[in-house]
């Protein structure tokens, strides 16, 4: 007995001493938590019923010149159905009246809607989808209908919203106004007037602290906002929707008539630099139809071909190395450098014809012949007459993807001694769309070369928060002189050049034509196509816009793949479009002002009639309404000969009056 008492005694003891243990384990653990690690875990206490909810911004809006709406923010609902939170009684007797709502609104039958619901009903579906995509009116009117509106923990409805940009006018101009959004890679990618402001049009989100209470929802503790939410800025493009119409309508007609690859335009107001128009249309190869899909005005560096000549008349003239009238031989319409032939478009070239004449026919063989002559000995200063006037380098736009030029140099590992005459007909060089249009918009600005700019303001509501003014690049590319024979050369491109299909008495206009090969060298020549382009302004005599047309792989087959057939046509269509449909308004002149010829006139005719004295007035040299009128007055008949003034009259001046004579008046 005495024995089992000592093993009990030392059970107890044992216990007692784990439980002493075990005593001072949690004190520590406690006083460890407490003191230790309490901040972090009062941290996590107040992370998961305490925490800050992100309060998004309004996004701003993209506005044409005019005050379109190009781009703006907004909501979109998806809703969803939580099977098991209404009863029993109210799912049986509102499902049916629930799917045919649904179904006048959405359009599909309603037996799909009742079968939709009662099958998540049976499979206890929590997170059905029913529609996606709503508006806001949309969604009004859902969560109203039978059953849903309950709410959401007695009919089930789950909403969901999000908001979505969206661009009014459809797919014009679609690539330029852009986005700014997380692609399906997380990559964020920032394309256009859309992601080069977003800075501006984001704004900046708030935030509210909201602790979590039963069923998981989250409530505000405070009335106010941590942090309020800033809205974005708007901004106020240079597009103008009108000329953005005609020029996208223009392109896509002649791409579609050609079946060309893809192609683009842009219109550029000439003073300013301010992008007017620009549309970028390619061919989806599935279903033959044209979208915006990539910035090629901005982003594709190809060899312009004979639109880059201008380079060289700029450079021949200024340098002061030949002018205008030097007359060059043509040469069959083939001339030949280490063995490599430059040829004329048409057969048997043009004989011996003016520099300026060259330039009218796009002759390969007179423009590579003046610049070979003039600068082989030192082709470093024609290339630096290119550097000066800003080719080679980008034009620094705002957007991501601008276009590199690249121009040979003599000091280049891959020069050669067919560079020099190469360039001077566009090829071994590369520019951007519209890197050449800012070339040519500055022979139409009186030699300024200006930025192109497609952002004119930032704006919220009408206070102006940043305006963009004119950016020039170049003050003065080339001398007055320089460019009036220019101008004048170029206007007869058009009058009697390769551009003479596209003359109008009517409209004046001004540019060059270029049709440039590319990827002769690629696949063994099985690559090669053809670049069609037109650049050039309009009104030729005092421009007020400057215009680039270029369509890539035209279908050959028409055999109609030069730059007037197939990019003059969008140049002409979107020069008279402008101008023939452009509001105008008349000025009334001032009807009071008195005119001195016809003071001139009233007076002669008046002195007439008062000395008249019952005899015949001399006639002779008076216009045929006013003689008319002034024998009218006096009583006598007339008979008219001829248009014009009076040369003869039957009854000779100082014949008395009498009753009933006719006098014939002979006019010329």
């Amino acid at each position: 007995m005495a024995v089992e008492d000592k093993i009990i005694s030392y059970r107890i003891y044992l216990v007692a001493v784990a439980i002493f243990i075990l005593a001072i384990g949690v004190t520590v653990k406690l006083t460890n938590i407490q003191w230790v690690e309490g901040d972090y875990y009062r941290k996590l206490a107040k992370e998961r019923t305490v925490k800050n909810f992100v309060i998004p911004a309004n996004k701003g809006n993209i506005y044409s010149s005019d005050g379109s709406l190009l781009a703006t923010s907004i909501p979109n609902y998806t809703i969803r159905f939580d099977a098991l939170a209404p009863k029993a009684s109210d799912f049986d007797t509102k499902v049916d009246s629930l799917a045919m709502s649904l179904s006048r609104l959405l359009g599909r039958p309603t037996s799909y809607y009742v079968t939709l619901l009662r099958n998540a009903r049976t499979n206890k579906s929590r997170y059905t989808l029913v529609a996606e995509d709503l508006s806001f009116t949309q969604y009004t009117k859902i969560k109203k209908f039978p059953l849903f509106n309950k709410g959401a923990y007695k009919g089930g409805i789950i909403v969901e919203q999000k908001t979505v940009r969206e661009h009014p006018i459809g797919k014009i101009a679609e690539r330029t106004i852009g986005y700014d959004r997380i692609d399906e890679n997380g990559s964020h990618r920032q394309v256009g007037i859309e992601g080069a402001f977003s800075k501006y049009l984001n704004g900046k989100d708030g935030k509210v602290l909201k602790q979590k209470i039963a069923k998981g929802q989250w409530k505000p503790i405070r009335d106010i906002n941590e942090v309020d939410p800033q809205d974005g800025y708007d901004v106020i493009s240079t597009i103008d929707v009108y000329i953005q119409d005609i020029a996208h309508h223009a392109l896509l007609l002649q791409l579609e008539e050609y079946g060309a690859e893809h192609g683009c335009v842009v219109v550029m107001e000439t003073k300013t630099g301010q992008v007017k128009a620009i549309s970028n249309l390619g061919r989806d190869e599935k279903t033959g139809k044209y979208y915006e899909t990539i910035n090629y005005a901005v982003g594709e560096s190809h060899e312009p071909g004979s639109t880059f000549k201008l380079v060289d008349m700029i450079a021949l003239l200024d340098d002061n190395k030949v002018d205008t009238s030097k007359v060059y031989d043509s040469r069959g319409g083939v001339i030949t450098y280490r063995g490599k032939k430059v040829k004329d478009s048409h057969d048997g070239g043009y004989g011996k014809i003016s520099l300026a004449r060259g330039f009218e026919l796009s002759s390969n063989t007179v423009l590579v012949q003046a610049v070979y002559e003039n600068y082989y000995r030192n082709p470093q200063q024609f290339v630096d007459r290119i550097d000066r006037m800003g080719l080679n380098k980008p034009l620094g736009l705002p957007f991501q993807g601008e276009g590199k030029p690249r121009i040979p140099h003599p000091k280049d590992k891959n020069w050669s001694a067919i560079s020099l005459p190469w360039m001077a007909f566009g090829y071994g060089v590369s520019v951007t769309p519209l890197q050449t249009l800012t070339l040519y918009n500055a022979i139409a600005n009186n030699g300024e070369m200006v930025r192109p700019q497609f952002v004119s303001e930032i704006k919220e509501w009408s206070k102006t928060i940043k305006k963009y003014d004119k950016q020039v690049i170049n003050p003065k590319i080339c001398s007055d002189e320089t460019i009036k024979k220019i101008k004048a050369i170029m206007k007869n491109v058009v009058k009697k050049g390769t551009a003479s299909k596209l003359y109008s008495k009517d409209f004046s206009m001004a540019g060059k034509t270029g049709t440039a090969q590319a990827g002769y060298g690629k696949n063994g020549g099985l690559d090669k196509h053809y670049i069609s382009s037109f650049v050039g302004f309009f009104p030729a005599e005092n421009p007020k816009y400057s215009c680039i047309v270029v369509v890539h792989k035209p279908d050959t087959s028409k055999n109609n793949y030069y730059g007037a057939d197939v990019a003059g046509p969008v140049f002409k269509r979107i020069a008279q479009k402008i101008f023939t449909d452009a509001p105008s308004t008349n000025e009334i002149k001032n009807l009071d002002t008195k005119i001195v010829k016809q003071e001139n006139k009233y007076n002669e005719y008046f002195s007439k009639v008062q000395t008249a004295d019952n005899k015949v007035p001399n006639l002779k040299g008076m216009s045929g309404m006013d003689a008319v009128a002034l024998l009218g007055n006096l009583g006598i008949k007339v008979k008219v000969k001829g248009i014009g003034k009076v040369k003869s009259q039957s009854i000779q001046p100082g014949e008395p009056l009498t009753k009933n004579i006719t006098i014939i008046l002979e006019l010329s």
